[in-house]
C-alpha cells in the first residue's frame, strides 16, 4: 500500500524538487481602525498604510510571518497527522494585483515541495511581529498536474505568543467527517477543540473560543438597584436563547449576573470570538459610536438643549425634521461634536453652521404627508409595514385570551357583532367568519400581564390592543373597531376594562379613532422590536452561530453553507446587549414596556417553535393561509395581495431549492445524516444547549433524515436574511417620521369634561402630540433606527458570497449560481408587481412600493435589500 501511494504521488509531482507559488492577501489593523473609515468613501488608503502595520518591510522579507504547508495525502509515520512541509517566509509585497479589492495587499511566498509531500490540504501561519493583521486568502498556484488550490480565510491572525495551539487554515474543498482525508482529521478535531475553550478560562480580546451564557449582564445593580435585571434564560420563569459567553466578572451586589462595560467608547472591548468582530469596511464599524452618543452623550445634549419644552408643538414642528431642521445651541453642539469623528457626526447628524438637527424625509411621508393617517394605510402595514408578521384571521367570535383565568380572569374580548355590524357594508360577523374575512392584530395577551406596573411605574400609560379588520371585496383591509384594555382596578382577577373605538372622520371623534390607532402602533412598535427583530431574529440565531463553530468544522459542508449568513451577528448582539437592550438603554427609554421590555420577551420565546418558522407553516399557523396544492407554493393566501407573504414566500421557495440543491451533492441517502458525527453533535448541542430552556419540547426536528436537515437549514437562512431584512431595514422608512409609528404613549384617552378633552376639540394635533412620544425620545429613536436601516458599502447579498473561492466544489458553485439567477428573476417579478394599479396593499395611499424584500440594494437607507446575515 506504502508503495502505491508513493506511485501515485510520483504521477502527481513527478520525480523533481521544486517550489509551489503562494499569493497571500491580507489587510493590516491600521487600515481597519476607525479613525481611518469615512462613511462615504470608505477605505482609501495606500499601500503605505497597508504596510505601516508591520514593523518594517525588511521584518517580512526576513521571516517575520511564514506558513507551513500541510500534505492532503501523506501522512507523518510518526503522528499520522498530514506531513509539515518546510518553513516558508513572506517575501515582500506585490505591488499590482487586479483582483485585489480596497485596502487589501498581497505578499508572494514560495513553498518547497518534493515528491514525498503530496498535496496541500491545510497550512499554518506564525506572526512574530508585534501587532495582528487580517488575513484574507491563501491561493498556490504551479502545483504540477494539480489545479490552484484556495484557502479562504478571512480571520484575525495575531503573534504567535498569543496562541497555545497553531493558527491552520484548510483548503476549500468540503468533506464530511467520515470522508476527510486521514492525514488531515486530527488537524480537523484540533481546531475545533481550540475553538470550544475549556469553558472557564477568562476570554482574551485574540481568542476564538466559542461558548454559551445566559443573558445576565443586561442589569448593572452595582450602579444602581433599580438598574437590577432579572437573568433570562436557564430557568422555566425566564427561558431564553443563549447568548455568547465572554467571562466578564460578576456583580458584587449580585454574582449570579455578569458585570458591565463602564466606558462604551473608550472600551468596547465586550468579548466575541475574535473573527466575529467587524473585520472590515461596513457602516456597522460606526454602530458602537452611534450608539456611544447617543445613549451617553446626544440624551444630555437634547435635554439641555429642549429643557423648556419637550413637546412638539404641531405636526409642522414635526415636519422641521426633515426639512428646516431642529435649532440646537452652538456650544452643546461643540462639546459633544468634540467627542465624535466628523465624518461620523456629520453624516448621522446633519449640522451645519446654523446648528441644526436635521433628518432625511421618511418614505412614509416623502410623496403624501397625510397618508398616514387614513385608515388604509394604518391597515396596509399589517401586511406591507415594518411588521407585517403578526396580523392573523380571526378564527371565533368575540376573540378570547389565552392568559391564566385563575391569574387574570375573564380577559374576552368586550367587542360586540353590533359594533363590527356597523361598517361591515351589510355582511354579518357570522358570514365574515365563517369565509374567513375578518383579522385581528391581537396584542392583548402580550401587555396585559405587564400594563398595571407598566402603568404606575413607567411614567407611560397605554392599553393592551385588539384591532379587527374586514377584508373587502378590492382586496384591502378595513379597521373595523379597536379594543383598548387595561386591568380591572380592583385586580387581575377580575379580568380587564375595556373600551371600544369605532372608525370616525369628523370632530372630536376622528381625533379619537386616530389616538386609538396610535395607542395600537405603540403596542406594535414593542413588540416589532422585541419580539419580531431582536428575539425572532438576532437572539434566536445566535446559538445556531456557537454551535455551528463549535461542532462543524470549517471542512464541513453544511458549516460552509451556513457561514455566511452568520456574518457579524454575534458582535451586533454584544454591541446590542451593552447599549440597546440593556437596563436604561434606548430600547427601555424609547420603547412603552420600559423595563420590562427584555423579560416580555422571555415570556414571548417560551412559545417559540422552531419548525413555525418555516413561511408557509408560520402563515398556516396565523390562519393566514390554507395549504392547496393548486396554488404556487402549494398554499392559498386569504389575502391575496398581501406582500410580505407573497414576497416571502418566492424568496422561501428560492432558499429552499438551493438547500436542497447543496444538501444532495454531500448526502445521498438518510443515512449518511444519522452517520455524521459533527452533524449530530451539532444538532444535539443546539437543542440541549443553545435552545436548551425549550429543549424538551416535542417539536424538535431529530435531525434524522435529509427532509429535516433541508428543511431547518433553510429556516436558518430565511431568518438571518429574508426576515432580518423584512423587519429590520424598514424601521427608518416607515418609522422615521414618529406620527405614523410612536413608540411611546403618555396618557390615556381623554374622558368627556376635562379639560385634555376640550384640547381634542380645539386643537387635535396638540393632544394627539401631547399622547405620543415626546421629542427627546423621537430624536434619540430616529438616530438609532436611521443608522440601523442603512445598508453598508460592502454589504454581502443573498445569492452572493464575499468571495468566489468558498468551495472547489463544482455541483454546489453551479447550484449557488443558479440561486443567484432565481433572485433576480424574482426581483424582476417584485418589481413588475409594484408597477400592477389592482394590487393596491403594494403601494397605497402614501406611493410607496413594498421593497424590502427585493434581494440586492445599493448603499445607504433605501428600504430594499436581503444581506446575508443579520449585520446590523
Amino acid at each position: 500500500m506504502l508503495s502505491s501511494g508513493v506511485n501515485l504521488v510520483s504521477d502527481i509531482f513527478g520525480q523533481n524538487k521544486g517550489k509551489i507559488r503562494g499569493t497571500v492577501v491580507l489587510m493590516s489593523k491600521k487600515v481597519l481602525e476607525f479613525n481611518n473609515l469615512d462613511l462615504k468613501a470608505g477605505i482609501n488608503l495606500g499601500f503605505d498604510a497597508i504596510t505601516s502595520v508591520f514593523d518594517g518591510l525588511h521584518q517580512v522579507i526576513g521571516g517575520a510571518v511564514s506558513l507551513q504547508l500541510i500534505s492532503s495525502t501523506k501522512a507523518d509515520l510518526g503522528n499520522g497527522l498530514g506531513k509539515l512541509g518546510k518553513v516558508a517566509p513572506l517575501e515582500g509585497f506585490i505591488q499590482t494585483l487586479p483582483t485585489l479589492l480596497n485596502g487589501q495587499a498581497a505578499c508572494r511566498v514560495h513553498f518547497e515541495y518534493d515528491d514525498d509531500f503530496g498535496v496541500p490540504g491545510a497550512f499554518v501561519i506564525s506572526n512574530n511581529l508585534q501587532n495582528e493583521f487580517f488575513l484574507v486568502s491563501l491561493t498556490l498556484d504551479d502545483i504540477p498536474n494539480h489545479a490552484s488550490v484556495h484557502f479562504v480565510c478571512n480571520s484575525w491572525i495575531y503573534p504567535h505568543t498569543k496562541y497555545q495551539t497553531h493558527r491552520i487554515f484548510f483548503a476549500n474543498k468540503a468533506y464530511l467527517p467520515s470522508q476527510t482525508p486521514a492525514p488531515l482529521r486530527k488537524y480537523r478535531e484540533q481546531e475545533l477543540n481550540t475553538l470550544r475553550g475549556d469553558g472557564f478560562s477568562e476570554c482574551k480580546e485574540w481568542d476564538r473560543v466559542y461558548d454559551y451564557a445566559t443573558y445576565n449582564d443586561l442589569g448593572d445593580p452595582d450602579t444602581l438597584e433599580t438598574l437590577a435585571r432579572p437573568t433570562l434564560g436557564g430557568s422555566n420563569e425566564y427561558p431564553y436563547p443563549r447568548r455568547g459567553r465572554t467571562s466578564r466578572p460578576p456583580n458584587r451586589s449580585d454574582p449570579s449576573t455578569e458585570s458591565r462595560l463602564l466606558f462604551l467608547i473608550e472600551n468596547f472591548d465586550i468579548y466575541v470570538p475574535r473573527d466575529e468582530r467587524f473585520g472590515h469596511t461596513k457602516l456597522s464599524d460606526f454602530l458602537a459610536y452611534l450608539l456611544k452618543a447617543v445613549a451617553q452623550d446626544l440624551r444630555p445634549l437634547l435635554e439641555s438643549a429642549f429643557r423648556l419644552s419637550n413637546e412638539f408643538k404641531d405636526f409642522d414642528n414635526v415636519h422641521d425634521l426633515y426639512s428646516g431642521g431642529l435649532k440646537l445651541p452652538q456650544d452643546l453642539l461643540k462639546d459633544f461634536s468634540d467627542r465624535l469623528p466628523i465624518p461620523l457626526l456629520s453624516e448621522l447628524f446633519r449640522t451645519d453652521g446654523e446648528q441644526l438637527l436635521r433628518y432625511p424625509t421618511p418614505s412614509v411621508i416623502e410623496k403624501n404627508i397625510s397618508g398616514w393617517m387614513t385608515d388604509e394605510e394604518f391597515a396596509r402595514e399589517t401586511l406591507a409595514g415594518v411588521n407585517p408578521c403578526l396580523i392573523q384571521c380571526l378564527q371565533e367570535f368575540p376573540p378570547k385570551s389565552t392568559l391564566d383565568a385563575n391569574i387574570y380572569g375573564d380577559q374576552t374580548s368586550k367587542v360586540t357583532k353590533e359594533q363590527l355590524e356597523k361598517n361591515m357594508n351589510g355582511l354579518t360577523v357570522d358570514e365574515a367568519l365563517s369565509s374567513k374575512r375578518l383579522f385581528i392584530l391581537d396584542h392583548h395577551d402580550s401587555f396585559m400581564p405587564y400594563l398595571r406596573r407598566i402603568n404606575s411605574e413607567t411614567g407611560n400609560k397605554a392599553y393592551a390592543t385588539r384591532t379587527i379588520f374586514l377584508l373587502k371585496d378590492d382586496g384591502t383591509l378595513k379597521p373595523l373597531a379597536i379594543e383598548l384594555s387595561l386591568p380591572h382596578p380592583d385586580g387581575d382577577l377580575h379580568g380587564a376594562v375595556s373600551k371600544v373605538i369605532l372608525p370616525a372622520d369628523q370632530g372630536v371623534e376622528a381625533t379619537i379613532w386616530l389616538l386609538a390607532k396610535a395607542y395600537v402602533t405603540v403596542n406594535d412598535s414593542g413588540l416589532h422590536q422585541l419580539v419580531s427583530h431582536w428575539l425572532n431574529t438576532h437572539a434566536v440565531i445566535e446559538p445556531f452561530i456557537i454551535a455551528t463553530n463549535r461542532q462543524l468544522s470549517v471542512l464541513h459542508p453544511i458549516h460552509k453553507l451556513l457561514h455566511p449568513h452568520f456574518r457579524d451577528t454575534m458582535n451586533i448582539n454584544a454591541l446590542a446587549r451593552q447599549a440597546l437592550i440593556n437596563a436604561g438603554g434606548i430600547i427601555e427609554l424609547s420603547f412603552l414596556p420600559g423595563k420590562y421590555a427584555m423579560e416580555m420577551s422571555s415570556k414571548v420565546y417560551k412559545n417559540w417553535v422552531f419548525p413555525d418558522q418555516a413561511v408557509p407553516a408560520n402563515l398556516i399557523k396565523r390562519g393566514m393561509a390554507v395549504e392547496d396544492p393548486t396554488y404556487p407554493h402549494g398554499l392559498r393566501l386569504l389575502v391575496e395581495d398581501y406582500p410580505f407573504a407573497v414576497d416571502g414566500l418566492e424568496i422561501w421557495d428560492a432558499i429552499k431549492t438551493w438547500v436542497e440543491d447543496y444538501v444532495s451533492c454531500y448526502y445521498e441517502t438518510d443515512d449518511t445524516i444519522k452517520a455524521d458525527s459533527e452533524l449530530q453533535a451539532w444538532w444535539k448541542e443546539l437543542v440541549e444547549v443553545g435552545h436548551g430552556d425549550l429543549k424538551d419540547k416535542p417539536w424538535w426536528p431529530k435531525m434524522q433524515t435529509r427532509k429535516e436537515l433541508i428543511e431547518s437549514c433553510t429556516i436558518v437562512i430565511w431568518t438571518a436574511s429574508a426576515l432580518h431584512a423584512a423587519v429590520n431595514f424598514g424601521q427608518y422608512p416607515y418609522g422615521g417620521y414618529i406620527l405614523n409609528r410612536p413608540t411611546l404613549s403618555r396618557r390615556f384617552l381623554p374622558e368627556q369634561g376635562t379639560p385634555e378633552y376640550e384640547e381634542m376639540k380645539t386643537n387635535p394635533e396638540k393632544a394627539f402630540l401631547k399622547t405620543i412620544t415626546p421629542k427627546i425620545q423621537t430624536l434619540i429613536d430616529l438616530s438609532v433606527i436611521e443608522i440601523l436601516s442603512r445598508h453598508a458599502s460592502d454589504e454581502v447579498y443573498l445569492g452572493t458570497r464575499d468571495s468566489p473561492d468558498w468551495t472547489s466544489d463544482v455541483k454546489p458553485l453551479e447550484a449557488f449560481k443558479k440561486f443567484g439567477r432565481k433572485l433576480t428573476e424574482i426581483e424582476e417579478r417584485l418589481i413588475a408587481k409594484n408597477k400592477d394599479e389592482k394590487l393596491r396593499n403594494r403601494v397605497g395611499v402614501v406611493n410607496m412600493p413594498y421593497t424590502l424584500l427585493y434581494p440586492t440594494s445599493e448603499e445607504g437607507l433605501t428600504g430594499r435589500g436581503i444581506p446575508n446575515s443579520i449585520s446590523i
